[in-house]
C-alpha cells in the first residue's frame, strides 16, 4: 500500500510516526511519502515538506504568509498526482488538510482523517465538509464519537495514541537526570510547562514564576519548546535554581512531582504520567472576549473535558495570578486532594483507551483499503 500522509505540527509528526511503525508491522510493503518531521524521517525515508516550515498561527501570520500557502497548496495537489497514493491519510492540522481533502475527493482519491480536528470546540460547521469529504474519521477523544453521532456521521475511536509514546520510553535515571540538569535529588520538582508560542510564554511563565518564590521545599525545572531559542527563556528567567530544558518535556513530567501547564495537549500529557497539576491560562482580555464568543467548550483544559468536570484546577485570566495560583498549589501538596487526583487519573487513563492506539488505528486503515 502507498500512503500519502500530512502531518502539520509537532505532535502529528508523532502520532504519525507511531501509525506509520504499526502500519509497516502488519504490512511490511507499506511505502510513505508525506509533509512531516523528524520522528516521522525515523520510520522511512523524509518529508516532501517539514512541519517547521508549514507553522503559521493566527489570523495575522496566515494573511501574511496567504502566498506561501496557496503554494504549498497547488504543490501538495501535483505531488499527489504524481504519487498516485491508495490513500491519504490527514493527520489533525485542519484550515490545510480539509482543503486539501476536499480536491482529492474530487480525484476520487480514498481519505482517511487520523486524529480529528477539534471542531466539537469551535468551527462545528466544518463537521459538514467533513462529513463529505472524509471516508474514514479515527478519533482519539471519547466523546467526538458522540459528537459526530448528532450529524448522522459514523467514526471510530482508537483511544490516545498519547498512551503509547508514554508506555513506549525507557524509564529515566532520577539522579542521573537530575545531575544533568544541575538540580538536586533531595528536593521535590516542580515542572513548570508555559506553552510553545512566544506571546503566550511571555504572559504566562513570568506569572508561574512569581508564584513558586515561597516554595523553598521544590526546586524547578522549565519545559523550553522546541520552536523558541534559550535566549527567550533566559530574558525572562533571572534566578539561577531554575533548570532551563529544551527538548525533554516527557523526562521533566516522568520525575515531576507536581506541574503548572498552560493549557493544550500539555495538560493530558502531565496527567498521564500521573503529576498533579495546576492549568494557567492568561491572554488578552480582547483575544480572551471573542474566544469566549467562539468556543463552545466547558473547559480549557484536555484532561477536565474528558472528564465532563473539573478534575484539575483551571486557573483563567484574573484568576490566573501568582498568590492564587501559590495557595493551590499548597492546597495540592497537602496528601488528601493529592491522592484524590491521582486516583482520578487512573479513571481518565481508562477513558482513554489504554495503550494500543496506533496498533488500532492501523487496524482500520488497512480493513477500510481491504488489507
Amino acid at each position: 500500500m502507498r500512503y500519502y500522509i500530512i502531518a502539520g505540527e509537532a505532535s502529528g509528526d508523532l502520532h504519525a510516526s507511531n501509525l506509520m511503525r504499526a502500519l509497516l508491522k502488519k504490512d511490511p510493503n507499506s511505502e510513505f511519502r508525506y509533509w512531516g518531521g523528524d520522528l516521522m524521517a525515523m520510520v522511512q525515508s523524509k518529508p516532501v515538506k517539514h512541519y517547521k516550515e508549514l507553522a503559521f498561527m493566527g489570523f495575522l501570520e496566515v494573511l501574511l504568509n496567504l502566498r506561501t500557502i496557496l503554494s504549498n497548496l497547488k504543490f501538495c495537489k501535483k505531488d499527489i498526482l504524481e504519487y498516485k497514493p491508495d490513500a491519504i491519510i490527514f493527520v489533525d492540522y485542519p484550515g490545510f488538510n480539509l482543503r486539501i481533502a476536499e480536491w482529492a475527493k474530487q480525484q476520487s482519491i480514498k481519505t482517511i482523517y487520523y486524529i480529528s480536528p477539534q471542531i466539537w470546540a469551535w468551527k462545528q460547521s466544518r463537521v459538514h465538509k467533513i462529513k463529505r469529504d472524509i471516508d474514514k474519521m479515527i478519533c482519539i477523544l471519547p466523546f467526538e464519537q458522540e459528537f459526530y453521532a448528532k450529524y448522522n456521521m459514523e467514526v471510530d475511536y482508537v483511544g490516545h495514541p498519547l498512551l503509547d509514546a508514554v508506555s513506549n520510553r525507557p524509564e529515566a535515571n532520577r539522579e542521573r537526570k537530575l545531575e544533568e540538569w544541575g538540580l538536586s535529588s533531595d528536593k521535590k520538582l516542580m515542572a513548570l510547562l508555559p506553552g510553545s508560542r512566544k506571546q503566550e510564554i511571555s504572559t504566562i511563565l513570568p506569572i508561574m514564576l512569581k508564584s513558586v518564590e515561597r516554595l523553598s521545599n521544590f526546586q524547578f525545572a522549565i519545559a523550553v519548546a522546541p520552536s523558541q531559542d534559550l535566549e527567550f527563556y533566559q530574558s525572562i528567567v533571572k534566578s539561577k535554581n531554575i533548570a532551563l530544558i529544551p527538548g525533554q518535556t516527557y523526562e521533566i513530567l516522568e520525575l515531576a512531582d507536581m506541574a503548572l501547564v498552560t493549557s493544550g495537549t500539555a495538560t493530558l500529557e502531565t496527567a498521564i504520567f500521573n503529576v498533579p497539576e495546576v492549568v494557567c491560562y492568561k491572554g488578552s482580555w480582547v483575544s480572551y472576549w471573542i474566544a469566549k464568543q467562539l468556543v463552545k467548550i466547558k473547559f480549557i483544559s484536555l484532561v477536565n473535558l474528558i472528564m465532563d468536570k473539573e478534575l484539575v484546577k483551571e486557573m483563567i485570566q484574573a484568576e490566573c495570578n501568582p498568590k492564587a495560583i501559590e495557595l493551590e498549589i499548597m492546597d495540592l501538596v497537602k496528601g488528601d486532594k493529592r491522592e484524590s487526583l491521582l486516583q482520578e487519573y487512573k479513571e481518565l487513563q481508562k477513558k482513554l483507551g489504554g495503550v494500543g492506539a496506533s496498533e488500532r488505528a492501523a487496524d482500520l486503515v488497512l480493513n477500510f483499503l481491504g488489507r
